[in-house]
């Protein structure tokens, strides 16, 4: 029998299979690096679900990161925290959420390092699916768009099953970068960015509003600046690249991610029908299938759900379509 490690605190969970919600939900949390650990950590504190268990291959590591969460239960709303190097710890999961992914060698390229993460998601997603066959599987690992569709492809589970973060945290950067230019509150700002969670990412601008107000028709006030042309391509290239500027200032993003995440995670346990811009696989939306990619989407129980028909402008189509054959072409090249 294999040796196995692991550790347990908190309180027992009510049992899988119940109604869903957080107040019975399990969430298991594949990979107790940074993203992992902070993606549970916001999980723990919002209240989303009763149990997360924490899935790693490096005993101490997911031994102590249980341990700290454990400790902290006190503080936060009641749960069961159990960490393992046995992916048994996974079973009956409502949501499995993947951040375990390869790691960066000298000299590799982006391409190698997709091609690593890609095997091991073609070993991994097969033995996740035999203990928690029903879970909605979450995949945050880089690059999202195609480790989703991978994910898709060796799970063998239907689509709705399978969703990546997406741009859910490009749409967050987006919203906080409009904010600080207008002068409003960043929960006012309805704006979305669509296709990869990348360098070619999407933001749509054509449909994003303030209060209701589309925003490339609001009159500029207080004293700001109009939302120009130029200010519109800062803002866009902003979106994709300030995550090169946490990654080279403290090593990797995590807070952000892990707050992101967590929030998927949390309209799935509470079946919240909340509209985000998941990545999942399209089927003939604007003329493209057969990629995952982010679009504003349904998220429940069950899910990646409808698609919304989002209004897009022309440029933003083309935009879509490039962003799908970059993807198509990154997969191709790692064998999907």
């Amino acid at each position: 029998m294999q040796e196995r490690s692991d550790i347990q605190t908190g309180e027992t969970r009510a049992g899988a299979g119940g109604i869903p919600g957080s107040a019975t939900a399990k969430v298991a949390v594949v990979g107790a690096g940074s993203v992992g650990a902070t993606l549970a950590y916001a999980v723990l504190i919002r209240g989303a679900a009763r149990e997360v268990a924490l899935y790693d291959v490096d005993t101490a590591k997911v031994r102590a990161q249980a341990l700290d969460l454990a400790h902290g239960i006190q503080f936060m709303p009641m749960a069961r925290v159990v960490g393992s190097d046995d992916v048994a710890v996974c079973a009956d999961a409502d949501v499995v959420v993947v951040t375990a992914g390869a790691k960066m060698r000298p000299g590799q390229t982006r391409t190698d390092l997709a091609a690593r993460t890609i095997g091991l998601t073609r070993t991994l997603m097969p033995q996740l699916v035999e203990v928690a066959p029903h879970a909605v599987y979450l995949m945050v690992t880089n690059p999202v768009d195609v480790v989703t569709y991978a994910a898709l492809q060796y799970s063998g589970l239907p689509r709705a099953q399978v969703l990546g973060s997406g741009a859910v945290l490009d749409s967050s950067r987006f919203r906080y970068l409009i904010a600080d230019h207008v002068g409003v509150a960043v929960q006012n700002v309805h704006a979305y960015v669509a296709g990869e969670h990348g360098d070619t990412a999407v933001p749509l601008w054509s449909s994003a509003t303030i209060g209701g107000v589309p925003l490339l028709d609001l009159e500029p006030f207080d004293g700001r600046q109009p939302l120009t042309q130029e200010v519109r391509d800062t803002i866009a290239h902003d979106v994709v690249h300030s995550a090169y500027e946490i990654i080279a200032g403290k090593g990797a993003t995590a807070y952000a991610i892990g707050l992101a995440s967590s929030r998927i995670v949390e309209a799935v346990t509470n079946d919240e029908h909340r509209i985000m811009p998941v990545s999942s696989l399209m089927e003939g939306l604007h003329g493209i299938d057969d990629v995952c990619l982010s679009m504003p989407t349904m998220v429940s129980h069950s899910g990646a759900g409808t698609v919304l028909p989002t209004p897009m402008a022309d440029d933003e189509v083309a935009a879509l379509h490039r962003s799908a054959d970059a993807l198509r072409a990154v997969a191709a090249e790692v064998g999907l």
